[in-house]
C-alpha cells in the first residue's frame, strides 16, 4: 500500500487491556474482554484474513478485518475489504480511512489494532447511489 499515511497503532491500549485482564486484583473480567458481537464473529469467519499471531486469551487462530470509511466512498463506507481490494481502492479514491480489527472466532476477543489513511489525494465525488435490497423491500 503505497499511499499509507497517518498510521495510528493501538498496541499500548491493547497491552493495557490485557494487563487489566491478567492483574492479580482483576479490574477486567474475561467476559468483558471477550465480548465480540455475533455479527463481528460472523464477518471474521467469512471475510477475515489470517493474522500472524495467536489469540492472547485462548491461543487459537486470529483473523484481521479491514473496515473502510470515508465521504468519497458514498454508500460503500463502513464495509469490509481485503488487502487486495485496498490496493485497488487507493488508486480509485482520494482519501479514506482503514480500521484493522483483530478477532478471535473461538473466544470472542477483538481489538482495533491500527488505523490509517489511504488514497491518492485527489478529491472525487462519491459514486452514484445505487438501489439496494433495503431500498426495494424496506
Amino acid at each position: 500500500m503505497w499511499s499509507k499515511r497517518e498510521v495510528i497503532d493501538y498496541a499500548l491500549q491493547r497491552r493495557n487491556t490485557l494487563q487489566a485482564l491478567r492483574r492479580s486484583p482483576r479490574t477486567l473480567s474475561r467476559a468483558d474482554a471477550c465480548d465480540a458481537d455475533p455479527m463481528l464473529i460472523r464477518a471474521a469467519l467469512h471475510h477475515g484474513e489470517d493474522a500472524s499471531g495467536r489469540c492472547p486469551i485462548c491461543e487459537s487462530r486470529m483473523v484481521h478485518l479491514h473496515y473502510v470509511f470515508g465521504d468519497q466512498l458514498g454508500q460503500y463506507s463502513g464495509r469490509i475489504k481485503s488487502t487486495a481490494e485496498l490496493d485497488e481502492m487507493q488508486n480509485e479514491f482520494g482519501e479514506f480511512k482503514v480500521c484493522v480489527v483483530e478477532v478471535c472466532t473461538d473466544c470472542g476477543w477483538n481489538h482495533m489494532i491500527t488505523s490509517f489513511l489511504l488514497g491518492d489525494g485527489v478529491t472525487r465525488r462519491p459514486p452514484r447511489r445505487q438501489r439496494t435490497v433495503e431500498d426495494i423491500y424496506g
